[in-house]
């Protein structure tokens, strides 16, 4: 859950690209393992405007991927761990759509991401009003409060 939880807040941060095969990082200190490279292109081959960023537990690669941008991170082996991407409120499942105007109809949303790994889809949204920001997650078609956050 933390590592989800990383993996999507830092995908709010994304760096702008240049190139496709780029293998520096969008501050252009470190290389990207080849391994990881490799990967990444096998799986992403018509990827544009890629940026690298590189910690210490993942590569995080930010691109544009058929018309949409798209934030894919791997592990060391090159393993492709996560895929997310930000959605419009029309792109949710009808259900968990449908819940979000019934039970939080009095807010709005500020941030709406998916987040899919080998193991499911997972959907992030931030509702807000005056006085409170909710983050909520669904890992199916329940949301369920991840965080509630109290404005000053």
């Amino acid at each position: 859950m933390i590592l989800t939880l990383a993996i999507a807040l830092s995908s709010l941060g994304a760096f702008a690209g240049n190139a496709f095969g780029d293998t520096r990082t969008a501050d252009g200190e470190e290389n990207v393992s080849p391994r990881v490279l490799d990967a990444f292109k096998s799986e992403f081959t018509t990827a544009k405007e890629v940026a690298w960023t590189v910690s210490e537990q993942y590569y995080k690669a930010a691109f544009t991927y058929n018309n949409k941008h798209v934030f894919a991170y791997y592990n060391q082996d090159g393993e492709l761990l996560a895929l997310t991407h930000y959605l419009s409120p029309d792109d949710l499942p009808l259900a968990l759509f449908n819940s979000l105007k019934k039970n939080y109809s009095e807010y709005w949303i500020s941030d709406l991401f998916e987040v899919a790994k080998s193991d499911g889809t997972v959907y992030y949204v931030t509702v807000e009003n005056a006085d409170t920001k909710i983050i909520l997650k669904a890992s199916g078609n329940v949301w369920s409060s991840h965080q509630k956050i109290r404005k000053a």
